[in-house]
């Protein structure tokens, strides 16, 4: 058993929302499974990206849009929306503050996509050599 207490917990912030990991195989020797809260204020909008690894999206607060795999859903407090590996995606805060629970393989890298849909450089997090 490993407990990871709030003062442990890595907060990374970016102009689109607050990550907050409270598992993962770098923080709480998980074997591969990385769990987060993530907080988006209202009208913020992350970027267009895509994971290589499946996650699950539980949201705790706000009604978030969800874009992704062509469709785009309005989603409310208790929804769970489940990524596959590969699918881009785009989550839009709306008019109120909203936050989800996330879960995922913690070797997983995020893609940005471009403008036009192409995929960048996996982008690997700081503490990750």
């Amino acid at each position: 058993m490993r407990i990871t207490h709030p003062a442990e917990q890595r907060v990374s912030a970016t102009p689109n929302a607050v990550m907050t990991t409270l598992a993962s195989p770098t923080l709480s020797a998980t074997a591969d499974l990385s769990v987060w809260r993530v907080a988006m204020s209202a009208g913020q909008q992350g970027p267009h990206h895509l994971f290589d690894v499946e996650q699950v999206w539980v949201v705790l607060a706000g009604e978030p849009t969800v874009a992704g795999d062509g469709a785009e859903e309005r989603l409310a407090p208790g929804d769970a929306v489940t990524f596959p590996a590969g699918v881009q995606r785009r989550i839009t805060a709306g008019a109120d503050d909203v936050e989800f629970l996330v879960c995922g393989a913690g070797r997983g890298r995020a893609v940005p996509i471009a403008d036009e849909g192409t995929p960048g450089e996996p982008v690997l997090p700081p503490w990750v050599a």
